[in-house]
């Protein structure tokens, strides 16, 4: 994770593009203007229509590790809620680093009231419970059109979520900094007043993301 301190969704998104990997979370959004960037390894839980007799929505929470990211797959379900009040105080009280959602939450006062990172298709408020039921954790799930396996790197921010495979992790980030370095000499230029045009002409701005 110490790789990515620094950077952004956006950086890591060129990234993953010049790479040609598919990792914007397509649909997904944050709950909140979040000022800082959330990092860490993925805890993910899949979700599925609810059995007979009914499962349990949320208990896999205890097995989640402080500075883990939860990823919750509900098939893209705005119909129902797998996430409140209660599952954001837990995490808040065990440091989880946030929630991300393809589905809907609920409670949103307290994820904003104490500033829970949640990332999500929308908010409603319909319960979950008896609707639908977790049906597998750590597997591999597909989250905003992504495939995202559990351990995987996330980072989430007021521009959405990426997901970053484990085994690439190393590869994104160096060449996310390197985008970010280079847009960052493009900002510098334009403070001591050098034309945009130029500036992005000398760094070849316009193929930074473009695969190799």
């Amino acid at each position: 994770m110490v790789a990515f301190q620094g950077l952004d969704s956006a950086a890591v998104s060129d990234a993953l593009d010049k790479l040609g990997l598919n990792g914007q979370a397509l649909g997904i959004l944050p709950l909140a203007n979040y000022a800082q960037p959330i990092i860490g390894p993925a805890f993910t839980v899949k979700y599925v229509p609810v059995g007979d007799p009914p499962g349990t929505v949320g208990d896999f929470i205890d097995d989640v590790a402080e500075g883990d990211i939860i990823v919750l797959d509900n098939d893209g379900r705005t119909d129902c809620s797998v996430w409140g009040d209660i599952l954001t105080q837990y995490a808040g009280l065990h440091r989880i680093a946030g929630t991300v959602i393809d589905g809907v939450c609920r409670d949103v006062a307290r994820a904003l009231s104490e500033d829970y990172p949640l990332f999500t298709k929308g908010r409603f408020m319909r319960t979950g419970k008896d609707r639908v039921e977790v049906e597998a954790v750590g597997a591999t799930i597909s989250v905003g059109t992504v495939r995202v396996q559990a351990r995987d790197i996330v980072i989430a921010d007021a521009n959405g979520v990426v997901i970053v495979p484990r085994g690439r992790a190393e590869e994104v980030a160096r060449i996310a900094r390197q985008i970010e370095n280079i847009e960052q000499d493009i900002r510098d230029r334009i403070v001591l007043g050098e034309a945009l045009r130029v500036a992005r002409e000398a760094a070849a701005y316009h193929l930074l993301q473009r695969k190799n």
